[in-house]
């Protein structure tokens, strides 16, 4: 069975929600509930930016219309943007960086991806891995040499 590209938007959609979410309730404590509105605000800016991307027929890269989105339903002349400041400001930083890596890894070039054998799958796992593992790392240097930690 082979996934269109309608099939890849839609498990990639509900794998960086879940992802995000499991992040965020690990990294930033906060639960599961508080932190799906800001999720999904988060998610539907995105697939806007992406729609309008597809849409508009200048060649700009979609993540200019994302941050434009972005930037105009959190800009105080919005009348929502005080909800999705509040409901977004829930979210860690870095929960949504983890699929932003993932996918700047993958370079969102699926079906090269999937043309691959099994054995880049295992290669890709090892190296997202490496790359966490070196990220926690240097993280936790850094947090140790700035005393960040004892403000905690």
């Amino acid at each position: 069975m082979t996934m269109n590209m309608r099939d890849w938007t839609i498990s990639l959609l509900f794998t960086s929600v879940i992802t995000t979410l499991v992040a965020n309730l690990i990294g930033n404590h906060m639960s599961i509930a508080e932190s799906i509105p800001g999720v999904m605000i988060l998610s539907a800016i995105a697939f806007i930016g992406i729609f309008l991307g597809k849409l508009i027929p200048l060649r700009i890269p979609a993540i200019v219309y994302v941050i434009l989105t972005g930037l105009l339903v959190a800009s105080p002349i919005s009348p929502i943007s005080q909800p999705i400041i509040d409901y977004t400001a829930k979210i860690s930083f870095m929960a949504p960086i983890t699929i932003v890596g993932t996918l700047a890894g993958i370079g969102l070039n699926f079906k090269s991806f999937i043309s691959q054998s099994w054995k880049m799958v295992i290669v890709a796992i090892l190296v997202f891995t490496g790359t966490f593992l070196i990220q926690a790392i240097f993280a936790q240097v850094f947090l140790n040499l700035t005393d960040t930690l004892d403000s905690f």
